[in-house]
């Protein structure tokens, strides 16, 4: 996927509101763009770093442009924008990148299904029978650690998506939680128990009821992203301090 058109670079003044964000551009230019992210983006931005935005020629906008890329303070790259999660997957998906799920003859997106009024980012269809899947985007990363993790904020939204997968697989279809990793030099994902321990709970409840969980990584650059690699999910708890202090960022 290329960026398209091509991305600007600026530096991070402030986000706030939860989807506004002012920059200042390479050119002395100051803006204030939209932040298509909902969640705390943790670990995710600093102010002063770099980013890197789509500028629209819209006249009906409010906004000139949209945040698409950020520098962390671990100095890797994230792709903020978590619209572009699904596009990757199935961008990904057609080119048969994703080997856990190839063979479909049809992918429909944001399909109906479950008991809590709940929609699938894709369902593929094969032969005989249907996969499931609900994607999730991930740009989560720590100090010293190549290890990605999700939730980055309480999510009761994403625990509501594995409890629907989980009733589909204890009725024999196929679910899948996937995991797409929008965040540059990370070799293995996580539930971010210490942020959201009823979200791990329902992650590992999940795939006790049989749902399927697997990550990928993207390769990512301000002109261009792909998902390239599988990733391994650590389902474990890991032993954290039963008291971590996580300071939020102001939205």
């Amino acid at each position: 996927m290329r960026f398209s058109p091509a991305l600007e670079e600026g530096r991070l003044i402030r986000r706030y509101k939860r989807f506004l964000a002012d920059i200042e551009t390479v050119h002395g230019e100051l803006l204030t763009i939209h932040c298509p992210n909902t969640g705390s983006m943790l670990n995710c931005m600093t102010e002063g770093a770099r980013v890197w935005f789509s500028r629209s020629s819209d006249p009906k906008r409010k906004l000139p442009g949209t945040w698409e890329v950020g520098e962390t303070p671990q100095g890797r790259l994230a792709c903020i924008n978590t619209a572009r999660a699904n596009a990757l997957i199935e961008e990904a998906l057609r080119a048969g990148i994703i080997a856990e799920l190839n063979g479909f003859t049809g992918l429909k997106r944001e399909v109906a299904y479950g008991q809590e009024n709940s929609r699938i980012d894709f369902r593929l269809d094969y032969d005989n029978r249907s996969a499931w899947v609900e994607v999730k985007s991930v740009t989560l990363g720590f100090d010293g650690t190549n290890v990605a993790a999700f939730p980055d904020a309480v999510t009761q939204r994403g625990a509501k998506h594995l409890r629907e997968l989980a009733c589909l697989a204890r009725e024999g279809v196929r679910a899948v939680q996937l995991y797409c990793v929008n965040l540059s030099g990370i070799e293995a994902v996580r539930p971010a128990q210490e942020i959201d321990p009823l979200y791990a709970a329902a992650l590992r409840d999940a795939v006790a009821a049989g749902v399927e969980v697997l990550a990928y990584g993207v390769s990512l650059t301000p002109e261009e992203m792909w998902v390239d690699r599988p990733l391994p999910v650590l389902l474990e708890p890991l032993q954290l301090d039963p008291d971590p202090l996580f300071v939020l960022p102001a939205v």
